[in-house]
Formats: structure tokens, C-alpha cells, sequence
């Protein structure tokens, strides 16, 4: 069960020009503009204190922009913006933000899926999103740009396909959870303000998220298969969501969906493979799909056993360039003590 648990809540750039064969960091690239800019940047983050916030709001911090965050609770100081994500946020609180991320939702992964218990994960992201954009929608002086989390859950279980930014969308809960959550962007982008959909992959990080999950039952050797191993898996180190979400902030020809993956996607016997290796454990546990089912009901179709073969194709169009690229050396980086 523990394998089963963790493997089921998963749910520079290259600046190379004509005689010039080396590569410019994006993270160089994101400093050399805002020096060339001379000023800092006021950026607004929901969901700050989760997996991707707070890492996120920290590097933003570092390289000196000004942060807000939105918050539910009463505002404790001029950081916090105060929001309740069912009613439309006075847009006057946002003024002076130059770029919004939108991070905010009700987690997946914890718990079996009740009528109820759905539709909060909808109403999470599609409410909240939408009363958010319009909220961007209706400032004097609407931010540069929007960041709006989504997730590969758009593309529904797909098998081994070969899946971009331009492909169809599924048609199971979550991939229609997507696609409306994108949808709900609509505010913002149709005032002309820059909208990113970030189809976020399976984060790796030993803080929080599929992995760390994963760890424990690895580690006593409990590790195995789900299924029959051959469903695909598009994964991201924590460090490239940092680094990608910073690049689409900067870089102004990136504009609605962005496939947030690295570029090596692997099945789920490739990964379970992998991280024993990582870890020098034995992987002999598989867990069949009639007990997957059992245990999670309809999560476990749409976590467990869904097929998403994800490239990043748009990152890699606008010369991204990631610092974990393939998974060993991704979990290398993240299992090193």
C-alpha cells in the first residue's frame, strides 16, 4: 500500500546564435534583463507556503524583486494580500503588480475522490481562477503578465503518444478540470495582459509532492510497478519548475500552454527502476491495477494509471535550458545528502 499511496499522488536557456556555440544560463539570461531593466519587479504569488510556492517566492526575493502573496487569513503585514478565492479580490490591492503566478488548489491527491470532495478540486481552480483574472482584468494598470498553473492531467491517458502544447485534450475529471481551469484565464488574456498556462508534470522533490511520498516504502525495499509498468510518466525536478516559471515571467514570447516537463519522460518500470538504482533497493513489489482500484477507486485511473507522454516542446523552442534534463541525474541532485 505505501508504494501504491506514493506512486499515486504524483499527480541558458540555450543562447547559441551564428558563431556563437556556447550556452547562456536562463537563470543569466533573467538577471541580464532585469539589469538591463535597472529596477525591481513587483510580482503577486498565491499558494506561496506550497511545494512550488515557497521556493518560488524565495528566488524571486533573491534576486531583489518585490513579493506579494495572497493569503486567506487576515493580513499580517504590507506583504499580504488577503483573498477569499470564492469572491471576486479587489482589484486595487493588486495595482503595481507587474507579473501575477497563480498557484493556489485544492490538492489531488489526498483522499479518495467523493462527489463532494471533487467538486472543491474543481471549484479550487476554475472558481478561483476565473474571479482572479477578472480581477487583473479590472486594474487601472493590469500586470505584464499572468502565470496560471495547470497541469499534463489535460491530456488524460493517452498511452504512449506523443504529447505537445497543441494536442487534444482528454475527456476524464481532470483533464476537464483542465481545460476549464485554462479557460477561466480568459479575463485576463482577453484584456491583453500576457497568460501562461503552466501544465505542470510530476514534481520531484524531496520536500513535498510524489516523491517525497515515494521514499519511505523505497527505501525498506517495498518499491515496484504499478500496473503493468508501461504507463509513461513526465516528471521535473522542483529546481527546473523554479527556473521555468522565472524564464516565463521574463521571456515575453511565451504565451498560453507551456508543457512544464523535462524533456526524457520514462514509464513508470523505467522510474521504479531508476530510483531503486538510486537508492541501491530491490523493486520487487508491483502492485496490479485490481488493487490499485480497490485502494484508490477513480484516483487511481487517473493517477496510478494514466499515460501522459509530455514534451516540452515550447521550452525548448524558446531555448530553455534545464539543469535536470534526465532523470538519473535529476534524482542524483535530489537524493544527495
Amino acid at each position: 500500500m505505501g508504494v501504491a499511496t506514493a506512486i499515486g499522488v504524483t499527480t541558458a536557456i540555450g543562447v547559441a546564435t551564428e558563431g556563437h556555440p556556447y550556452k547562456v544560463s536562463a537563470r543569466l539570461r533573467y538577471l541580464y534583463t532585469r539589469k538591463r531593466d535597472n529596477r525591481a519587479m513587483k510580482v503577486v504569488i498565491s499558494g506561496s507556503h506550497g511545494l512550488v510556492g515557497a521556493p518560488l517566492a524565495k528566488a524571486f526575493k533573491s534576486d531583489e524583486h518585490e513579493i506579494s502573496v495572497l493569503v486567506r487569513r487576515a493580513e499580517r503585514d504590507s506583504s499580504e494580500i488577503q483573498w477569499t478565492p470564492d469572491e471576486l479580490l479587489d482589484p486595487a490591492k493588486l495595482e503595481g503588480a507587474e507579473a501575477v503566478i497563480h498557484l493556489a488548489g485544492e490538492n489531488i491527491a489526498e483522499g479518495r475522490w467523493t462527489d463532494a470532495r471533487k467538486q472543491r478540486i474543481r471549484d479550487s481552480r476554475v472558481k478561483a481562477t476565473h474571479l482572479l483574472s477578472e480581477s487583473l482584468a479590472r486594474m487601472s494598470k493590469p500586470p505584464q503578465v499572468f502565470v496560471c498553473a495547470s497541469a499534463i492531467g489535460y491530456y488524460g491517458n493517452r498511452g504512449p503518444e506523443i504529447l505537445r502544447e497543441d494536442s487534444a485534450p482528454g475527456q476524464d475529471f481532470l483533464a476537464r478540470v483542465c481545460v476549464d481551469w485554462e479557460r477561466a484565464t480568459g479575463p485576463a488574456s482577453s484584456q491583453g495582459i500576457r497568460t501562461v498556462n503552466a501544465r505542470f508534470g510530476v514534481i520531484l522533490s524531496k520536500e513535498g509532492g510524489a516523491l517525497k511520498k515515494m521514499l519511505p516504502p523505497f527505501r525498506l525495499g517495498a518499491g515496484g510497478e504499478v500496473g503493468n509498468g508501461k504507463q509513461w510518466l513526465s516528471w521535473i525536478a522542483l529546481d527546473d519548475v523554479i527556473g521555468v516559471l522565472k524564464y516565463a515571467v521574463a521571456t515575453t514570447s511565451l504565451n498560453g500552454p507551456l508543457n512544464v516537463v523535462a524533456p526524457n519522460p520514462v514509464t513508470n518500470a523505467e522510474f521504479t527502476k531508476a530510483l531503486g538504482q538510486a537508492l541501491s533497493r530491490p523493486t520487487l513489489f508491483p502492485m496490479p491495477e485490481f488493487a490499485a482500484r480497490l485502494l484508490f477507486g477513480e484516483m487511481a485511473d487517473a493517477l496510478l494509471l494514466s499515460s501522459q507522454r509530455v514534451e516540452p516542446e515550447r521550452l525548448e523552442h524558446a531555448n530553455y535550458d534545464f539543469k535536470y534534463p534526465d532523470l538519473k541525474t535529476a534524482l542524483a541532485h535530489l537524493l544527495a545528502d
